[in-house]
């Protein structure tokens, strides 16, 4: 089992922010801004390109609508940003595709 999987089934205690029957929304251990949350997906996919390849379009859309959700909750909606870092190279250090939800504070326009 992963982490993640292991904050889905309880195993693990998280602050959660969202919930629905395929997503799990909780906030980050370690914030980069005020506002810093993770979208997780309550199945198993390693990486966005494994839920692209083995999704139907559920669990994807519920990422997409938790994302949408978690903003307005955390008053962001207005601005925030949306980061998936796909594999070892881009930094994903959990492989558990998840999504990080974060905003709170003015961004400059470069990403990197």
């Amino acid at each position: 089992m992963c982490i993640f999987c292991d904050i889905v089934e309880g195993k693990i205690p998280s602050t959660k922010v969202y919930e629905d029957e395929y997503v799990i929304a909780i906030r980050d251990l370690n914030p980069q801004a005020p506002v810093h949350d993770l979208v997780i997906p309550k199945k198993h996919f390693d990486n966005i390109v494994d839920l692209a390849a083995a999704d139907d379009g559920t669990y994807s859309a519920a990422v997409i609508d938790a994302i949408a959700e978690v903003a307005k909750a955390e008053g962001i909606d207005e601005g925030f940003r949306v980061i998936n870092n796909c594999g070892a190279d881009a930094g994903q250090s959990v492989m558990h595709v998840h999504f990080h939800v974060i905003g709170g504070r003015k961004f400059e326009e470069k990403i990197i």
